[in-house]
């Protein structure tokens, strides 16, 4: 119903924050990422919302870019993952993380959101694995072929970091981004792009 709001910020709090449009104050539902990177008080915003209407309440919920707002709008089809819930998960990682988490099937990751247990975290990655696409991740396509679990022959030792990596307690989902941050990880053996991944964790 509203696509974005694009006005002046009056208030902002952890959850919630207030958008002056011509005079009329609205309140829009944000995640705590979002809080964090938001200009401040009296500064301009435009963030694209969604809109939530049920029986007691009138709700905004806002994001920054597009692609928040499109994740956000892919977590709400999953069974008991509910506006608030998919907030949650916004709170704790990015769109791009969330995207990691999903292709990567990290539960662990997802559930660190307040309110989402180990097995929902599994019914959103099953619901949404097909729906993630590379390019909506923006992530390396080897990287992100090894996430999905088809990447072998082709580029080993990127495979094998990444598995050293979670077998040394890391989560799938940030091995993956240690890896893929490593620059020339596709011409080094394992052992060197282990340790090469292992200082992009400091």
């Amino acid at each position: 119903m509203i696509a974005y709001v694009n006005g002046i910020i009056e208030d902002i709090s952890e959850d919630n924050v207030v958008v002056d449009v011509g005079g009329l104050g609205y309140n829009v539902k944000i995640s705590a990422d979002t809080a964090s990177r938001l200009p401040g008080i009296g500064e301009r915003v435009k963030l694209y919302t969604y809109t939530c209407v049920r029986e007691d309440a009138f709700l905004l919920y806002g994001f920054l870019g597009r692609n928040d707002l499109d994740i956000f709008k892919k977590c709400i089809t999953v069974n008991g993952i509910g506006p608030k819930g998919a907030l949650a998960i916004l709170s704790v990682m990015d769109a791009d993380s969330l995207r990691y988490a999903i292709l990567s099937g990290d539960t662990k990751a997802i559930s660190r959101a307040p309110g989402i247990g180990a097995r929902t975290a599994e019914r959103l990655i099953l619901d949404l694995k097909d729906k993630v696409t590379i390019d909506d991740a923006m992530i390396n396509r080897e990287i992100a072929m090894t996430a999905q679990g088809n990447l072998g022959a082709s580029n080993p030792q990127m495979k094998e970091a990444v598995e050293a990596l979670v077998s040394l307690g890391y989560g799938q989902t940030e091995s993956l981004k240690a890896v893929n941050a490593v620059e020339g990880a596709e011409n080094m053996d394992a052992g060197t792009l282990l340790k090469a991944a292992l200082k992009k964790m400091f």
